[in-house]
C-alpha cells in the first residue's frame, strides 16, 4: 500500500511515518506535502496514492481548498488538532478523523478500516456524516467570555456578528456589547448554524437578523450594515453567489 501525508509540520509527519511503519512495515510513504499548491501540482504531475493523511490546516490554507479545485478519489484519513471539522470532511472521501497527538490505537483503527473498505461497498460516508452532524448540532450553544477577573456566559442566540480586529476574534452582542473569544472565524465558520451565520468576508461573520440594510456597490459586491452599532462591511466577490442563495434559504 502506497501512502501520501500531507502536513504542513515536519515533527507531525516525522511522527505519522515512525506509527506507519511501526503499524505495517510493508507500507510505502511516497511523499510528503505542505500546501494547498503543492498537492494541486502533485495530483497533475505525480503519481497518486492508495490512501492520503491529511492535515487541514496547510501552510497557505486550508485543506478543503483543494477539493473545490481539483478532484480526489483516494480515500483520505484526516489528521488535525480541531475537532469542529469533521462533519465538512466526511463530505468529502473522508474514512477516519484522527485528532493529533495521533494515538497508536486509533491509527491502527483507521487502517483497518480502510483494509475493509477496499474489500467491502458497504461503507457509509452519508450515514456517518449525519451522525456527526447530529452530534455537532449538540456543542455550541453560548461562548463563555473572561471579563477581568470574572466570567460570563453569552447565549448563540444573542450574538449579532463576530469579527476580527488586530488578529482577536470578537463577537458583538444583540445589545451592542463586544466580548473577545477564544475562537477563529475559520473554527466559527465550521461550528455555527450555517442557516443562520455566513462569513462574509475573511473579516466578518454576520448572523441574517442582524443585516439592516443592504447596497450594491458593484456587478457581485454587496455592502451589508449590521446592527448593533451601525457597522458595515463588503460581501467579497468570491463569496457573493453564495450570500444571495443564503439570503434566499437555499443553503450551499
Amino acid at each position: 500500500m502506497k501512502v501520501l501525508i500531507i502536513e504542513d509540520e515536519q515533527p507531525a509527519v516525522n511522527r505519522l511515518k515512525k506509527l506507519i511503519k511501526e503499524m505495517d512495515s510493508s507500507i510505502e510513504v511516497i511523499g510528503s506535502l505542505d500546501s494547498v499548491e503543492s498537492v494541486l501540482a502533485w495530483v497533475k504531475n505525480q503519481e497518486m496514492p492508495d490512501l492520503i493523511f491529511l492535515d487541514i490546516h496547510l501552510a497557505d490554507g486550508s485543506a478543503f481548498e483543494i477539493f473545490s479545485r481539483t478532484t480526489i478519489t483516494q480515500p483520505i484519513i484526516f489528521t488535525t488538532a480541531y475537532d469542529e471539522y469533521a462533519i465538512q470532511a466526511f463530505k468529502v472521501n473522508a474514512i477516519d478523523y484522527l485528532l493529533k497527538p495521533i494515538k497508536k490505537d486509533e491509527l491502527k483503527s483507521a487502517l483497518e478500516k480502510y483494509k475493509t473498505l477496499q474489500s467491502t461497498t458497504s461503507f457509509d460516508y452519508a450515514k456517518l456524516a449525519q451522525q456527526l452532524q447530529k452530534e455537532k448540532s449538540q456543542r455550541l450553544k453560548r461562548f463563555l467570555i473572561r471579563v477581568g477577573q470574572n466570567l460570563k456566559t453569552v447565549e448563540i442566540q444573542d450574538v449579532a456578528y463576530f469579527y476580527t480586529e488586530n488578529k482577536i476574534t470578537f463577537l458583538t452582542t444583540s445589545e451592542g456589547k463586544r466580548y473577545s473569544v477564544d475562537y477563529s472565524l475559520d473554527r466559527l465558520e465550521e461550528d455555527l448554524d450555517r442557516e443562520i451565520f455566513f462569513r462574509v468576508n475573511r473579516q466578518f461573520i454576520v448572523r441574517v437578523s442582524s443585516i439592516v440594510k443592504m447596497v450594491t456597490v458593484s456587478k457581485s459586491r454587496v455592502k451589508v450594515v449590521l446592527e448593533p452599532c451601525s457597522i458595515d462591511t463588503i460581501v467579497s466577490t468570491e463569496r457573493s453567489g453564495k450570500f444571495k442563495k443564503w439570503l434566499r434559504g437555499e443553503g450551499d
